[in-house]
């Protein structure tokens, strides 16, 4: 019997996170007080504060699809990107900073300076900007084996918007090195396998009792059950160069919950990948990228990035026709195809270290101007 459509079709939210740079020399700049304070009233838009004062971050609501997660995201985009150059910056999609200092002062708030004094310098070095994408579930339980489900995937996720290859002005020869810095935390990369909801409080009250973790917010993993929200959260992956490629993710994963949903219904397990050999696989996701050749998960064996890509939008094409996805799929599969992702983008285009060309490719409504291009041929093409 064929599951309803909305177990197909869950909702979905985006969160993205911006860097603030000079809008010459690309270096961070700490002026996230002044891009939230213009983009709350003069746009009328709601940004978040980061760990660091050259971040923001913008939510998308609940969507019922990856459409309209599209849809919002260009527009907030556009936003974001007016309220940087009115408060006298500029707002870029980058996993890590690729010029200038990589670190910030820390945002002046309870929270993130009680993280600043308990992991001291690795607070200050956390410049580093990810999409997190959520999908809603049925229940806490069902959450802890949804992400056992998800997780063999994770490798092919961060490779799909590794979007980070330069620090400093240099190659760091890995397409996100935001995942690198990532990694330091005590917390963070792929989960272990979970039992049960229990089982992974009783995790988390260890790392908290061990100080290693100031609360369940803290418990950075890759793909978690949601702190306050009835979701899946897949943190694995650099922010987008693009919309597209962020919703690219965004479609794969909210099908990837929707197939681990149903499974877990029909009393299927999850494929006991190891940590330690996901951990291997993310790594080498993050140094060779989209391009690259890494360890398949499943197979035992190390196969081209894109191939694996391309073995899971197929396993989830009947998902992604039954929940509307698929057309946004295509148009993410065929910048990747023609462009690359982020990371590629970005080593093309600082070729000669042209800092403007790269801050075009990285403009956080770059995208926005690409719709507005594919519509004009679209037009010409019908007239």
């Amino acid at each position: 019997m064929t599951p309803p459509k909305d177990v197909w079709g869950p909702t979905v939210g985006v969160e993205e996170e911006f860097l603030l740079v000079d809008p010459v020399t690309g270096a961070p700049v700490n002026l996230a007080d002044e891009v939230v304070s213009v983009a709350r009233e003069r746009l009328g838009l709601e940004l978040e504060h980061e760990l660091t004062g050259a971040q923001v971050e913008i939510n998308t609501s609940v969507c019922q699809d990856v459409e309209q997660a599209r849809d919002e995201l260009l527009r907030t985009r556009r936003l974001v990107a007016e309220a940087a150059r009115l408060a006298g910056c500029r707002a870029v999609a980058v996993g890590a900073p690729p010029l200038g200092e990589a670190s910030g002062e820390i945002t002046d708030s309870l929270r993130y300076r009680r993280i600043a004094r308990e992991f001291g310098a690795l607070a200050e070095q956390q410049l580093i900007c990810g999409c997190h994408v959520h999908v809603a579930v049925p229940d806490r339980e069902t959450a802890v084996q949804v992400c056992n489900h998800v997780r063999p995937w994770l490798p092919v996720l961060a490779a799909v918007t590794a979007n980070s290859p330069f620090s400093g002005g240099e190659d760091t020869g890995f397409a996100s090195w935001r995942s690198t810095v990532w990694s330091r935390w005590p917390v963070s990369g792929p989960p272990p396998v979970f039992t049960s909801w229990e089982h992974y409080e009783e995790v988390c009250d260890t790392m908290i009792t061990a100080g290693t973790a100031l609360d369940r917010a803290m418990v950075y993993w890759d793909v978690r059950p949601a702190t306050e929200l009835p979701t899946v959260e897949v943190r694995v992956s650099d922010v987008a160069a693009s919309v597209d490629e962020a919703v690219l993710l965004a479609a794969l994963v909210r099908a990837l919950v929707a197939q681990a949903v149903v499974d877990v219904g029909n009393g299927v397990e999850a494929e006991p990948v190891t940590q330690e050999v996901l951990r291997q696989a993310c790594w080498s996701a993050a140094n060779e990228g989209l391009r690259g050749t890494i360890l398949d998960v499943l197979a035992g064996e190390p196969r081209p990035v894109r191939d694996q890509l391309d073995d899971l939008v197929r396993r989830l094409t009947p998902i992604f026709e039954a929940n509307g996805d698929l057309p946004a799929v295509r148009r993410g599969l065929r910048l990747l195809e023609t462009e690359g992702n982020g990371a590629d983008r970005q080593r093309r285009a600082f070729q000669g270290g042209q800092v403007e060309s790269l801050l075009k490719v990285l403009d956080v409504d770059n995208a926005d101007k690409d719709d507005n291009a594919d519509k004009t041929d679209a037009q010409s093409a019908a007239s």
